[in-house]
């Protein structure tokens, strides 16, 4: 496995994108240069997709789902306070758009294309509804608590937190997370792996022939954090290209972090996918909830500490339109999960929400 993984293109990408980011980082670079920073971002995203697999293959069920989204998570975290820091008081929302889109798109595209995947190789796409309602319930009291409470407060003017209300948010918000981690692996792990037709626990592979050694596992590790950090450190190196792009079109300065949402998550994107092609729709759907949850639960904390030395407004209450998405996306949910099967039908309306999210943000 070790010789064959030295001859993948996995190995290589990482460096090379390593490399194109280390060359371009702090530089506004010139259209060309932006083609290239594009091809290593994509071939970053493809080889951080393999090197979670492999890790993912190693440890096993449930928790290689959360190696992903949490490796994803921390760097994206560190992304968004990096641009709070140097964007000033024009960054005041980004942590609530950047957040949002990210609960949109893991609730809504992830996971609608993964039933949709699902239902497409097997008519009906089959998975455990205890889990998945359990982390569509702690993703729901997550989004409410962090992004739509602080429109209804009234301790300061504007959609904003006191800083004893935002303290409260964030403690809860990691112990919420914290404990979900804990059901998730130690109590009620079964609850999270894939099931077949009848109910049962499904122990199918998941697309590697046999476990990965540890010395694998651990190179695998190594490049999936390299893969990663240049997947968010060159999506804010094409950001500035994308602000531009943003305003010339005349779209909102809010679609510039559902942008980088959606090239921050495109690994999970892949991974759910083919955690689906693989009737592995259990595994996908974990990846998509897991997203959500880590997205809220490790930003808000994080950002409630680096408050202490940011200057400015923290703006984290959702508008009216965004609170209608998140709601439908909330009902809509909880009405795909508690059958345990999802058809095209519940993939088509999750997919729909999603785009009526990607339209709304360009045209508020």
């Amino acid at each position: 496995m070790i010789a064959a993984l030295r001859t993948r293109w996995t190995l290589y990408i990482p460096i090379f994108a390593a490399l194109v980011l280390a060359a371009t980082w702090g530089r506004d670079v010139p259209g060309v240069v932006v083609v290239l920073v594009d091809i290593a971002l994509v071939g970053a995203v493809l080889a951080a997709v393999f090197h979670a697999e492999v890790v993912a293959h190693r440890v096993g069920e449930p928790f290689g789902a959360l190696v992903l989204a949490v490796a994803v998570t921390v760097i994206e975290v560190a992304l968004i306070v990096t641009m709070m820091i140097s964007g000033g008081d024009k960054a005041a929302s980004l942590a609530r758009d950047t957040v949002f889109a990210a609960v949109m798109i893991t609730c809504n595209g992830i996971f609608g294309l993964v039933l949709l995947v699902g239902a497409l190789r097997r008519r009906v796409a089959v998975f455990n509804s205890e889990g998945t309602g359990a982390a569509l319930a702690t993703v729901a009291t997550l989004a409410t608590l962090s992004l739509v409470l602080p429109t209804f407060t009234t301790s300061k003017p504007g959609p904003e937190f006191s800083p004893a209300q935002l303290a409260f948010a964030a403690v809860a918000s990691l112990a919420l997370y914290l404990l979900f981690v804990m059901v998730q692996t130690v109590r009620h792990p079964d609850d999270f792996l894939p099931v077949e037709e009848a109910g049962a626990v499904d122990d199918a592979d998941t697309g590697h022939d046999t476990a990965p050694s540890t010395r694998t596992a651990v190179i695998s590790l190594a490049l999936l954090v390299l893969a990663l950090i240049c997947v968010v450190g060159l999506a804010k190196v094409v950001s500035p290209a994308l602000e531009r792009g943003v305003a010339a079109a005349g779209l909102p300065p809010s679609a510039v972090g559902v942008a980088i949402a959606m090239l921050v998550l495109l690994p999970e994107t892949l991974a759910a996918f083919n955690s689906a092609r693989r009737n592995q729709v259990q595994i996908g759907l974990n990846l998509a909830l897991g997203s959500a949850m880590a997205s809220i639960g490790l930003t808000i904390p994080v950002i409630a500490l680096a408050t202490i030395w940011l200057s400015g407004p923290l703006v984290l209450g959702l508008g009216a339109t965004q609170m209608v998405l998140l709601a439908l996306t909330v009902v809509v949910g909880t009405l795909t999960i508690v059958p345990g099967r999802a058809t095209l039908l519940q993939g088509g309306v999750h997919l729909a929400l999603f785009a009526a999210f990607v339209f709304l943000a360009a045209s508020p």
